[in-house]
């Protein structure tokens, strides 16, 4: 007893100390399964990106970004299962945001596009990715610039895309839920003809604290430490009852009434209480509690 209480300990002390920005140690073994896992990564680019453009001559809306990022969440280890039934079309997505893995597993699982970090763009291969999934990229700092990415938000709504907004600005652990951001509803204000509002709950399980993105750890730090773990994890993708925005008049409401659906979801699949989130979170200006004295 006294070593597994031992063992949870020294778990706890490695994870904060992860996110306090001190890189995960990575064995021989983890190693060769980061290698293995982007050798498999990059035999799929190669085989499916070919393919896609071959598609685009002779229609549009290619199914291959799907299947490639439906593969890289497998290559990563997220075994994902899917309640419920997502839209196909003319749908906003409103989710809890955990991991870069959620964006793999959401789009494999749904087809959708992401609004997503301008600076993600900027990133080698990884914004090629984002722009052959149809991703709106949106700049915090860019407070001007509000209304033209709320434009070409509509724009995607309009050609019949599904996409999907985390509204919490950033990943959490899988236990908490961050006040949900305003700014992007206001593409649903007036909503766009026949577009509806589909909460979607992420929710990992025990491993959602691991996997999670939190802290100060660096983005490479935090790809190399999923890599390389072993084994698979299990990803729960709860795509939740659609509501017509309509309802909900103003994006403020919307807002409320999407995060009403997912922490309710949250609180039933984790059986507790949501807890307040631990961190700091400077770009989206969120100042964690502090413990009473």
């Amino acid at each position: 007893m006294a070593s597994g209480s031992t063992a949870k300990t020294d778990a706890i002390a490695v994870r904060a100390a992860i996110a306090a920005g001190h890189p995960a140690p990575i064995s021989l073994r983890g190693k060769a399964r980061i290698l293995w896992r982007v050798l498999l990564l990059l035999l799929a680019l190669l085989i499916l990106v070919p393919l896609h453009y071959l598609y685009r001559i002779f229609r549009y809306g290619s199914p291959f970004p799907k299947l490639f990022l439906f593969l890289a969440a497998w290559i990563v280890g997220a075994r994902v299962t899917k309640h419920g039934t997502p839209l196909r079309r003319d749908v906003f997505f409103i989710s809890n945001h955990v991991s870069w893995v959620d964006i793999l597993s959401l789009a494999g699982a749904s087809g959708t596009a992401f609004v997503a970090k301008a600076e993600l763009g900027e990133v080698p291969v990884i914004g090629w990715l984002c722009r052959l999934n149809r991703t709106v990229f949106v700049s915090r700092e860019d407070r001007g610039g509000v209304a033209d990415q709320i434009n070409r938000l509509r724009e995607a709504l309009a050609d019949n895309w599904s996409v999907t907004v985390f509204p919490e600005g950033t990943t959490t652990d899988g236990q908490s839920l961050l006040p949900f951001k305003t700014s992007m509803m206001q593409v649903l204000e007036p909503p766009p003809p026949a577009v509806l509002v589909q909460p979607v709950m992420l929710d990992y399980g025990p491993i959602a604290e691991w996997i999670g993105w939190i802290g100060v750890e660096q983005g490479l730090d935090n790809a190399k430490r999923i890599l390389a773990r072993p084994g698979t994890f299990r990803l729960h993708i709860h795509f939740l009852e659609p509501f017509h925005p309509r309802d909900f008049p103003g994006r403020k409401a919307i807002t409320a009434e999407a995060r009403r659906r997912i922490e309710d979801a949250l609180v039933a699949s984790l059986g507790k209480p949501l807890r307040p989130f631990p961190h700091n979170v400077a770009p989206v200006r969120y100042e964690a509690e502090q413990p009473a004295a």
